[in-house]
């Protein structure tokens, strides 16, 4: 029997690696390829915010165009539909005689209930989904997903020795597309309830795209040979170059964690090997584990009580979680970073960090509304690692005192970039403003005393 297959991409928004297209070419006659937004993907939230905020579209419409221009450089297509896969899929099943479509395996319950509610729908139809987002294949791991240990350390020594990442997929030749069949325009912002301004107003940090992603890590390796500095570097919180930026092209797809982990041992072999490299693939084999333990726990993981049912009572003041949100609790580090977030839906680790602890453990509120914030802005927005790094910092890691870690990491000149109600202070004043009579800038919501040491050491600063 002649199959005529489609492939419907998920996050898996590229051509290299890609085991789901490589199949779909190898079993079928002509291919049907599709990318399909969900509109309760931009749903309004109880807290007041988007499930997918404004950069987060900007970024994915420009990881789906770019999807789509690659596939018509191999005389292929790429039909973008604004209605969600439970309404395309099977109208271009019915309009083009598909049998088989081709996806990329998923995992979170979000995105399993729409995979099955399509899968229900086309009971006719032959489903192939093919695990793709991880540097070691699932299959691989010498764990069961309900045996994922707790701690890091139990899951990466042992993956690491007996397992490796897998060949990846080179980029196809051709496309031999279903004939008369044409691409069309990524749908409006307006289809999602935005509007002109916001969508104008909207600058995500990088530019999204496969294309994009493999110049990041063709100039992050052998053209700048950053990547050598990466391990002292990477907790700075300004500019694009003090660490890899690969985690929005990860969270979409857009790069493959074995395309990044093949580079980096080409590196190791042609300019250096140190700790620098060791580390960037430590992080891929984290952001695995995070992944894999996600699995496990499943949706306890979005719950307030977290995977061991830990009981914690949160105050839930709804005005410091709004000053939080906005980037005004007078506390410069945390605002700077909040700010950045919100304009560009970008946030270093560092910034992360500390605006995680301080949101948790000084403001005491629920730290899921925090994660789901994050999830709203983040372009590199992964529900494992997002939801994994709050859980753990609100139940498994030490308070991040933000003051001392302003003057630890030199924060000022970030903090002017960012508070530019502080763009004109000197070098003490910027990083505790509550201590001197600064009337543009709010009042904090509370000093604690736990940062007197850290403040009396920024006083000794030179101004």
């Amino acid at each position: 029997m002649i199959k005529r297959g489609l492939v419907w991409f998920k996050n898996d928004l590229r051509l290299h690696d890609n085991e789901t297209l490589t199949r779909a070419l190898e079993e079928c006659s002509e291919l049907v390829c599709c990318y399909c937004l969900e509109r309760t993907d931009f749903d309004m939230l109880d807290l007041g915010f988007r499930k997918m905020d404004i950069n987060r579209f900007k970024f994915l419409e420009q990881s789906v165009i770019d999807l789509q221009r690659s596939l018509e450089l191999l005389s292929g297509h790429l039909v973008i539909s604004e209605e969600s896969a439970l309404v395309t899929l099977p109208e271009l099943v019915s309009k083009y005689g598909i049998t088989d479509i081709y996806a990329e395996e998923q995992y979170a319950s979000y995105e399993l209930d729409l995979a099955e509610k399509v899968m229900a729908a086309l009971p006719e139809t032959s489903f192939h989904l093919f695990w793709g987002k991880t540097l070691y294949h699932k299959d691989d791991i010498p764990f069961k997903i309900d045996k994922i240990p707790l701690t890091s350390k139990a899951y990466r020594i042992p993956a690491a020795q007996e397992a490796d990442p897998r060949e990846t997929f080179a980029v196809p030749a051709s496309i031999n597309q279903v004939k008369k069949i044409k691409s069309n325009v990524f749908p409006s912002y307006t289809e999602y309830g935005f509007d002109e301004e916001e969508y104008k107003r909207a600058t995500p940090f990088l530019l999204g795209g496969e294309t994009a992603a493999l110049e990041r890590l063709e100039y992050y390796t052998f053209k700048s040979e950053l990547l050598t500095g990466y391990r002292w570097s990477r907790n700075r919180s300004d500019g694009l170059d003090y660490s890899s930026k690969f985690s929005p092209y990860l969270a979409l797809g857009c790069i493959s964690p074995r395309e990044i982990y093949k580079t980096v041992k080409a590196y190791e072999k042609n300019v250096k090997k140190n700790q620098s490299t060791w580390w960037l693939i430590f992080e891929l084999v984290w952001r695995d584990y995070f992944t894999f333990k996600g699995m496990r726990f499943g949706n306890q993981i979005f719950n307030t009580a977290g995977y061991k049912s830990k009981k914690i009572v949160w105050e839930n003041d709804p005005v410091k979680f709004e000053r939080w949100c906005l980037g005004t609790t007078g506390v410069p580090f945390i605002d700077a970073h909040m700010r950045q977030l919100n304009q560009t839906g970008f946030m270093s680790n560092r910034g992360r960090v500390n605006c995680a602890s301080y949101f948790v453990h000084d403001l005491k509120l629920d730290w899921t509304w925090g994660a789901s914030y994050f999830e709203s802005k983040l372009i590199d927005y992964d529900v494992s690692s997002n939801w994994m790094n709050w859980h753990m910092q609100a139940f498994e890691i030490w308070y991040t005192n933000p003051v001392h870690q302003s003057n630890k990491y030199k924060a000022q000149d970030f903090i002017r970039q960012w508070v530019p109600e502080l763009s004109s202070n000197n070098n003490v004043e910027v990083l505790i403003p509550w201590e001197y009579e600064l009337s543009d800038y709010p009042k904090p919501i509370e000093v604690h005393s736990k940062w007197s040491r850290a403040i009396n050491l920024i006083k000794k600063i030179k101004p």
